[in-house]
């Protein structure tokens, strides 16, 4: 059981690098901030650095979607918990706490494909109906450089631009899913173990803003859960050149930063703070903040 267990933890460990490797190459501003928080001796190396969560996006259609998806960090012991309802957006989400304490926890949502227009849905299924089975049924779940390689690659054909902007029109989620498929929605700095000075989400931002960081400021820059126990910000998301099927390349809408502060539960407050874990602090989500982080990769932010 226990060969087992080590080695599902380092398949994970290959799955999760690959992911964060091919992100960074893909978000300059990750190499810009952690670069600039070394340089500053906010942390000695990247390594330290804790990653709260990390998130993906999902079409809601038969063999894809949120069932699909979970199956391969289901297998490696994440644990599904709260769900969560985004009615403006339609979308669907659940998060996943990690087996080790180490382990990002994990936030996967899912649009609701039959809440949109029926011209909508009728461009996803033109793409998504090419899925025929359940693509993580046939993974090697063991094998994580299958599983990293699956994460990246197309699940259906490369779309044209005319559907990816007849999609961007009424749902900007959809528009970016069809596009970037798995590829890693956004990372997530925690900020509350970093020094004193920048390990609170405001005194980050103002660091971020210092080095020429462009903030989302979709219900203000931070956005604080209704208990104050989950003060989150994030970057708008890169830039990309995307290359559409009918020869077009248009400017779109790529992955960004997220920076996270779990603040200590009340009844943990008196416990020394070389005592403090991950298990001391607020834990979940808040889906008032994650709505409006969603909108880093919305073109009211993106076009600022």
């Amino acid at each position: 059981m226990e060969n087992t267990s080590l080695k599902k933890s380092e398949t994970l460990d290959i799955v999760l690098n690959g992911l964060m490797r091919r992100y960074s190459e893909r978000v300059p501003d990750v190499k810009t901030i952690i670069d600039a928080m070394v340089s500053k001796g906010i942390v000695e190396r990247s390594e330290t650095i804790e990653n709260d969560h990390i998130a993906f996006r999902t079409m809601g259609v038969p063999q894809l979607g949120v069932k699909s998806f979970e199956k391969i960090f289901l297998h490696y012991g994440y644990e599904k918990r709260d769900h969560y309802f985004f009615e403006g957006k339609k979308l669907d989400a659940w998060w996943y706490s990690p087996p080790r304490e180490t382990d990002p926890r994990i936030f996967v949502s899912e649009l609701r494909v039959g809440d949109l227009s029926e011209e909508s849905q009728k461009i996803i299924h033109s793409y998504t109906d090419q899925v025929i089975s359940d693509p993580a049924d046939s993974l090697d779940l063991d094998n994580g450089l299958e599983v990293d390689d699956f994460l990246h690659k197309p699940l259906w054909r490369t779309p044209s631009a005319a559907d990816y902007q007849a999609l961007l029109k009424e749902s900007e989620y959809a528009a970016w899913v069809i596009y970037n498929r798995y590829y890693l929605n956004h990372f997530t700095i925690s900020v509350h173990n970093l020094p004193d000075g920048y390990s609170t989400v405001a005194q980050f931002n103002n660091f971020l803003e210092g080095i020429g960081i462009k903030l989302n400021t979709s219900g203000g820059k931070i956005k604080e859960s209704p208990d104050g126990g989950l003060i989150q910000s994030a970057t708008v998301a890169e830039m990309i050149n995307a290359d559409f099927a009918d020869g077009e390349t248009l400017r779109i809408s790529g992955s960004y930063v997220e920076f996270a502060e779990r603040r200590i539960l009340p009844e943990f407050q008196s416990l020394p703070s070389e005592q403090i874990t991950r298990k001391h602090r607020r834990d979940g989500f808040e889906a008032a903040n994650a709505d409006k982080i969603f909108e880093s990769t919305y073109t009211t932010q993106t076009a600022r």
